[in-house]
């Protein structure tokens, strides 16, 4: 905007918009700390933020989700705050409060000067008089490759949609007017992002009550990802990219835990996964290199040059990378359980070779690990889990088992069945796997779930179905169902049939040799 008055009436707009989210979150929203907490962490998974990665936040008013951002962030990340109302003072607390900067946006976008952030965030703050404002300067504002994250109000939430229709029948001024996912959609793109996603988030809203929406809160993942109620949801939650679409992140340690270094091996199937796994390697030594004590990349028959890129890969790095050549028949559960055979680090890292992405958010289970577990487990059903692109099919079968896994064995568990666990080696050793395919990952997890002694952690994590350039999974929810039932009925009938959860009888499995 270059008229003075309009530039005025947007800063009011700016103050208003930033006043009103203010004012109805202390005075509308019982669960505003928890909801800000789930709200950084989605951030955090969505951009798998690493040290040192600089973040604006736009629109900070009183300061609540800049201090979970900061929480999130480990204090570990540079935050400049923007705020446009300027009634009394901000000041960040806790570790690494002076990593964050807070400035006036009286005078936005100017305030901020001539930096570029890798994140901007934001949220509550765009509607039809601002957003077209916002994104603009969010788009200068960022560095090549980086990507903004939003998360707005949504105006198909029907209680929304009625609040407005009442406003408008009492002829009361609205305070605000906003944008729907479509419109969104293109107004962002139209401004240059890429890889932009905007889907529906968040079904714990008022006029529920404090008490139903815990229970709310423990469903949401699956009515955000239900056809046609996740229209409903009340937020709309916005990533997108600035171009160049490839970048690599800056190489950050996150080895903070001296007591694991040089103890980590870490085990991943592999079939026709040639793309993939020199990207995960590299990941792995870049944030994990202290840690680990080998890799173990178990080739499960593949018909592409997955060997080929093994071998050229453990002749480049410094850590030893095993080469596990397996032998028909074909199975993923084959494949984990020869890697579990060959492994000889004090603790093991399952892991898939698709998860060079997520790399930043096993930081996590190494912390659960040196706070005293002895077992942590990647959970996509979490609190602070973030599902994308997530088949609907597959949450739900996965909540039904789980549900009759709690049931059955009177547990409560949120997520066991994926395949990223890091273990103690002994209690590997105890596990007795008979399943081929996917299902061996429910034979890990309800296994050591249903151990006596060791101490399970869940780890939320996100979780984004593959896209086109990591190839295509292989796992169908009927065709290996059978396979989960089984694990389900034999574990059931082996507690009743003996006085302890897990035999302690079974012999651990013999070493097989790599090449």
């Amino acid at each position: 905007m270059t008229d003075e008055d309009n530039g005025d009436g947007l800063a009011q707009q700016l103050r208003r918009r930033e006043a009103y989210r203010d004012a109805y979150t202390e005075e509308s929203d019982p669960i505003s700390v928890e909801r800000h907490m789930w709200q950084a962490a989605t951030f955090r998974h969505l951009t798998h933020l690493v040290p040192g990665e600089t973040i604006l936040e736009i629109g900070a008013g009183k300061g609540s989700f800049t201090e979970a951002l900061l929480k999130v962030s480990k204090g570990r990340n540079p935050i400049t705050a923007v705020r446009f109302n300027d009634d009394g003072e901000f000041t960040a607390t806790g570790n690494g409060a002076d990593n964050v900067t807070v400035v006036s946006g009286s005078d936005f976008p100017a305030a901020v000067g001539s930096r570029k952030f890798d994140y901007v965030v934001l949220h509550n703050m765009l509607d039809r008089e601002t957003v077209t404002f916002l994104m603009s300067n969010v788009y200068d504002l960022l560095k090549p490759s980086g990507r903004v994250v939003c998360a707005e109000s949504n105006p198909w939430n029907p209680v929304f949609a009625i609040r407005q229709k009442f406003r408008k029948w009492r002829k009361a001024p609205l305070p605000q007017t906003l944008v729907n996912r479509l419109e969104l959609y293109e107004l962002i793109s139209d401004i240059g992002f890429v890889r932009i996603f905007a889907r529906f988030n968040d079904f714990v809203y008022a006029p529920l009550p404090k008490a139903l929406m815990w229970v709310f809160r423990n469903t949401t993942i699956v009515l955000e990802n239900m056809p046609l109620v996740q229209n409903l949801a009340g937020r709309i939650l916005i990533q997108a990219q600035k171009p160049p679409r490839d970048a690599m992140k800056t190489p950050a340690s996150l080895c903070s835990h001296g007591e694991l270094n040089g103890r980590i091996s870490v085990v991943i199937p592999c079939h026709n996964e040639e793309m993939n796994v020199g990207p995960l390697v590299d990941g792995l030594l870049s944030y994990y290199g202290d840690y680990i004590h080998e890799i173990v990349l178990v080739d499960d028959n593949s018909t592409d040059g997955t060997q080929d890129v093994i071998r050229e890969t453990s002749e480049r790095v410094a850590v030893p990378v095993k080469l596990v050549a397996r032998t028909p028949p074909n199975g993923v559960g084959y494949a984990i359980k020869e890697g579990l055979q060959v492994a000889t680090g004090d603790y093991i890292l399952s892991m898939d070779c698709d998860f060079q992405d997520l790399l930043p958010e096993l930081e996590d289970m190494f912390d659960a690990i040196a706070e005293g577990a002895d077992v942590a487990v990647g959970s996509r059903f979490s609190r602070h889990s973030v599902l994308i692109n997530y088949p609907f099919g597959k949450i739900i079968a996965n909540r039904m088992y789980h549900l009759c896994f709690n049931i059955l064995f009177r547990e409560a568990r949120r997520d066991l069945t994926n395949n990223l666990k890091l273990m103690r080696r002994e209690l590997a050793e105890r596990l007795d796997l008979r399943e081929g395919w996917f299902a061996v990952n429910a034979e890990v997890g309800l296994q050591l779930a249903l151990m006596d002694g060791p101490v399970l952690r869940e780890v939320p994590i996100s979780w984004i179905n593959r896209t086109f350039d990591q190839g295509q999974s292989s796992f169908k929810v009927l065709a290996s169902g059978g396979g989960y039932a089984r694990v389900l009925v034999r574990l059931f009938r082996q507690l009743n049939m003996g006085s302890q959860r897990i035999r302690p009888d079974i012999e651990p499995p013999g070493k097989a040799s790599g090449t």
